[in-house]
């Protein structure tokens, strides 16, 4: 049996557009010899379609796509397809299987998560039965993947006489989670003794990135086959005597590059998939804005990003000379447009009004504001959406401004935290030098008031970003985090700035989620509260 996955990028509420895509990955499989196509978990309609999913012309949408694919698909392949069902009423996430121009079977995912950034819950009921059918001499059970993560549904697939498990995907990237994919998995065939073939989707959606990497394991467990990770991909898979047969396995690359790659791919389907002809952003000279700008020109192309410096009376002229070497070095069309009179004409307008108050974070604002309202500017007047640059460590404890510098439509590494940022910027100049050695190796300053650097008022970087972990994703108690070693003035600071910004947060663009848990739909605190306890 030659089995093939299409590792596809559906795009949410465009079904019929996704049952072609689907139709066309399926003639190319039947003409290589293909007989059995996998596609990812809703691929019909995209993943997660969140509150469309409760408008009845949605599902009315999807079942006259699915029909037109029974009707278009070969007859003689068997196609697993992820699509939304309502039936009298109740929702399901479902899985179809195609073949002789109808429905045979439809499998109901039993486990629906509601954790992190799942809410199936709120919107599906869950199956209770297997479903396993027979094609061409095998056996194969569906599961919908978050029910891989549970012994009970491979176990009833198995009870059911299951040979084979088809697990079909809509798993989200984040940091290490293949090598967690790989144990659950292990544990499954472990249970079953079955042999598991693992479809997932590619692609960005928002927030989200699917990272693919759909895979095929023997009963043994042994990895016997894997595919790209962040590539649109059909790829086939031979079974014989039920088993996968193995081929080459890539090497896994480093950390650093599976995170590069997933904030390309989502920066790059937002735009493409939003319809913005290219990105605009503020080249300041420093970290964050450089490692921004190599991403958005590795993912869009340098014809589709501007990049502007805006500098004031603060701006180090190295950083004006950083900033213009990269986008040499990038070849992006470059603006230079000073604050200064600007600037300067804010603080004559409100000389009155702050008469006797000294300079401080009012005028340091207001610089950030001047710069939004210019990038934002150029993007109402040509249309190309503004990319934000601040990083996770900023994001937690409001190193930022308000419609300034968190002006934009996408917050390209909100998630990721200041010491990856720095690793990141040496990935990527290790595939060849387009950031400045400089840019990585001064102290880090927003140059928003004299000789300002970040550690004026905040612990060393390593410092904050494990506090902010510890805090942030692993909802550690203050006197928890004290306990691993670190100084109660840098826990209680930076526990208190983060607890204090969440309202910052709340108004923040989008943006990519490469850690197990961001500041998104991952970590929902209320605004006003009293964390005193």
């Amino acid at each position: 049996m030659k089995l093939a996955i299409a590792q596809m990028n559906s795009m949410v509420g465009a079904m019929q557009q996704n049952a072609e895509h689907i139709l066309e990955r399926a003639n190319l499989a039947y003409a290589e010899g293909a007989r059995l196509l996998l596609t990812p978990e809703l691929s019909l309609c995209g993943y997660p379609p969140e509150d469309l999913l409760f408008r009845q012309d949605f599902y009315e949408a999807n079942q006259r796509a699915l029909h037109w694919l029974e009707q278009q698909l070969p007859s003689d392949m068997a196609v697993v397809i992820g699509h939304p069902q309502e039936i009298a009423g109740n929702r399901y996430n479902a899985a179809s299987v195609i073949h002789s121009k109808r429905i045979q079977a439809t499998y109901h995912k039993h486990h629906l998560p509601n954790y992190n950034v799942f809410d199936e819950e709120r919107y599906f009921e869950a199956g209770e039965l297997p479903v396993v059918f027979e094609w061409q001499g095998t056996r194969y059970g569906i599961l919908i993947c978050a029910d891989i993560w549970e012994p009970a549904p491979a176990l009833q697939s198995l009870q059911a006489d299951a040979q084979v498990l088809l697990v079909i995907n809509a798993s989200p990237y984040h940091m290490h989670k293949q090598l967690t994919r790989y144990q659950v998995l292990r544990d499954r065939i472990r249970e079953t003794g079955l042999p598991i073939i693992y479809a997932n989707m590619v692609g960005g959606q928002d927030e989200l990135v699917f990272d693919g990497g759909s895979f095929a394991m023997n009963n043994q467990g042994e990895l016997m086959q894997e595919l790209p990770m962040f590539e649109d991909k059909l790829s086939y898979v031979l079974l014989e005597n039920n088993q996968p047969v193995a081929t080459t396995l890539e090497t896994h690359p480093p950390l650093e590059a599976t995170v590069y790659q997933a904030l390309q791919l989502g920066l790059k389907d937002y735009v493409n998939k939003n319809r913005f002809p290219g990105v605009v952003l503020g080249l300041s000279g420093g970290i964050d804005s450089a490692l921004t700008l190599a991403i958005a020109v590795d993912a869009l192309g340098k014809e589709r990003v501007k990049a502007v410096m805006m500098p004031s009376e603060f701006t180090a002229d190295i950083s004006i000379d950083d900033a213009a070497e990269m986008a040499r070095l990038l070849d992006v069309e470059y603006s230079v447009l000073p604050i200064k009179p600007l600037f300067n004409g804010f603080c004559q307008t409100l000389a009155e009004e702050f008469t006797g108050k000294a300079f401080d974070t009012t005028e340091e604002n207001l610089q950030a504001r001047i710069r939004g309202m210019l990038l934002m500017a150029i993007s109402n007047k040509f249309g190309n959406m503004v990319i934000t640059t601040g990083n996770k460590s900023e994001t937690a404890v409001g190193y930022s401004t308000l419609y300034g510098d968190m002006a934009g439509g996408f917050a390209l590494i909100k998630d990721v935290p200041k010491t990856l940022v720095y690793k990141l910027a040496r990935y990527r100049n290790s595939l060849g030098q387009v950031i400045p050695e400089r840019i990585i190796t001064r102290p880090p300053s927003a140059e928003l008031r004299a000789d300002q650097t970040d550690q004026d008022s905040l612990p060393a970087y390593e410092i904050l970003d494990a506090i902010m972990e510890a805090y942030a994703e692993k909802d550690l108690s203050i006197e928890d985090i004290i306990q691993q070693g670190y100084a109660r003035a840098d826990v209680e600071r930076v526990t208190r700035l983060i607890d204090r910004n969440e309202y910052k947060r709340r108004q923040a663009a989008v943006g990519v989620r490469i850690t197990e848990r961001g500041f998104g739909k991952d970590r929902r605190y209320p605004i006003t509260c009293n964390l005193s306890f």
